[in-house]
């Protein structure tokens, strides 16, 4: 009898594990949709329950306010995973870090780059337009942009340790021409409004960086 309680209470566990995820999800869907169509600072907390169908309580237990579903969707959508994760542990990264030339780095990086942009693209240029007027989303917004940064100037780092970048380029000069190239505000001239596909893309970004870098 008790194993029998054991593992029925095991399976009630897991249960309302997968609701409160299926929950959490429906917010975050919500959140993307009225944050990208509207922008954040048109869209409450009330319109993001109403579309998740739950209550605003339950926004606010699950993730938070506003400004922790905006910088949960922009984690998300730069991980890809449905949660944070640091740079050093993305599978792109290690493919980078794994591979012998300086042109191979860049090529898995701008695949990896048009991969992202599908999904981050809209919610970041949510975010920028929210940090002009919201000190929350300005202040993600720096951050990210500090942190792209400085895994750009490693990523240099990288490429030079490799070999083949021009001699007369800095390491904070090429990590400054990536991080401006690999923006969503890049994607979204070429792609959303040019009409570019994604593999446009990443064939052409990875052939203008080695042209840019490489000697």
């Amino acid at each position: 009898m008790r194993k029998a309680v054991k593992t029925r209470r095991r399976y009630d566990n897991s249960r309302r594990r997968e609701q409160a995820d299926q929950t959490r999800q429906a917010v975050l869907d919500a959140s993307l949709d009225l944050f990208t169509a509207q922008g954040y600072t048109r869209t409450t907390v009330a319109q993001i329950a109403t579309r998740a169908g739950v209550n605003p309580d339950t926004v606010y237990s699950v993730v938070g306010r506003k400004p922790e579903l905006m910088r949960a969707l922009v984690e998300n959508a730069i991980s890809g995973q449905g949660r944070a994760v640091p740079a050093e542990e993305r599978d792109y990264v290690v493919q980078i870090r794994a591979a012998e030339t300086a042109r191979a780095k860049i090529d898995v990086y701008a695949r990896a780059i048009s991969a992202i942009q599908v999904r981050l693209a809209p919610v970041f240029l949510a975010l920028r337009d929210a940090a002009a007027t919201d000190k929350d989303c300005r202040a993600l917004w720096t951050q990210i942009g500090d942190r792209r940064a400085a895994n750009m100037r490693l990523l240099a780092a990288d490429l030079r340790g490799a070999g083949g970048v021009r001699p007369d380029l800095t390491d904070e000069e090429a990590a400054d021409i990536i991080w401006s190239m690999n923006a969503p505000e890049y994607w979204d001239l070429l792609v959303t409004q040019r009409g570019w596909t994604p593999t446009q893309f990443s064939e052409w970004l990875a052939d203008a960086w080695a042209r840019l870098l490489l000697a």
